[in-house]
């Protein structure tokens, strides 16, 4: 593999979804004046609208009433007003039979308003196209969110054969080329954070400390992680930091590549990780998002 310059300084199903319905009311333990305030703003109102969209959240086909009922433990009647509010404030959807109820779009929307990310998103699609195009591979950004890695913009290849993960889709921060960088790119107070936050998804590779270390060493070196996909066979996964002012990672800009073995003649993996360089450079010089 040639080394180049380094540019370095469906939700899965829970096991027991009742437990998010159980977690109890997060305590305030200082105020605005540093003394004590433990269960002083409380608001069961709040925590239980959060706890249905919580719930919700983790069922992509919608639960009936009845069925949120059982796992929320609560009464009929407080259910019923509160998802009544939910739909009313657009967050949670209700079928035409009007028996089922699932959420909206309306928090991812949410989420995508934040301007930074807004910002970056707006910026990097013009350039993740540009890639795909010369390159003949998708490639997508994943930014580190709530214990994982979120993927918030995807391009395919213009051809029609590449390998790609869907908008909003979460994968796995410890085992995935985008989650490793992120990790690699992180100072040692937010990669904590982002290992005490993190929570196994669904066919997640465990792997063990030394190797971990080793592997974001590897890429701090490199600037970038290029290695055999995780998750699928006959995929090369290369993935690159989009880095902020700081020279921390905002985002990973990452392309799964397939390469053909058919007649057609595409640019190879070395030129498809140049390409795919230039584009992270690009990003992480020109995407102004302090301030």
């Amino acid at each position: 593999m040639k080394k180049i310059q380094s540019i370095a300084p469906t939700l899965p199903p829970a096991a027991k979804p009742r437990a998010l319905a159980k977690k109890p009311v997060a305590k305030v333990t200082e105020d605005m004046n540093g003394t004590g305030g433990e269960d002083r703003y409380r608001a069961p109102a709040l925590d239980k609208g959060l706890d249905i969209l919580e719930l919700l959240a983790q069922q992509p086909q919608g639960l009936t009433r009845a069925e949120i009922v059982k796992e929320m433990e609560r009464s009929a009647s407080e259910i019923y007003r509160m998802l009544e509010r939910l739909v009313a404030r657009q967050y949670v959807t209700r079928s035409v039979a009007g028996d089922r109820y699932a959420l909206s779009l309306k928090l991812f929307a949410l989420a995508n308003m934040h301007p930074p990310l807004n910002r970056l998103i707006n910026q990097a699609l013009p350039v993740m196209d540009a890639f795909a195009r010369q390159a003949e591979q998708s490639c997508h950004l994943g930014v580190y969110d709530r214990g994982n890695v979120l993927i918030t913009s995807q391009i395919n290849s213009p051809r029609g054969w590449s390998f790609s993960l869907h908008r909003g889709a979460r994968v796995g921060l410890m085992d995935t080329a985008s989650g490793h960088v992120l990790l690699a790119f992180s100072d040692v107070a937010n990669t904590s954070r982002m290992r005490a936050e993190h929570t196994a998804v669904d066919g997640e590779v465990p792997i063990t400390e030394a190797k971990l270390q080793a592997t974001l060493a590897s890429i701090r070196e490199l600037g970038f992680l290029e290695r055999d996909s995780q998750q699928s066979f006959g995929v090369v996964d290369i993935s690159f930091p989009i880095l902020g002012p700081d020279q921390q990672a905002l985002a990973a800009l990452t392309c799964p590549y397939i390469r053909r073995i058919d007649a057609h003649k595409g640019p190879d993996l070395q030129e498809a990780r140049e390409s795919l360089s230039k584009a992270a450079r690009t990003l992480s010089l020109t995407q102004g998002l302090a301030g």
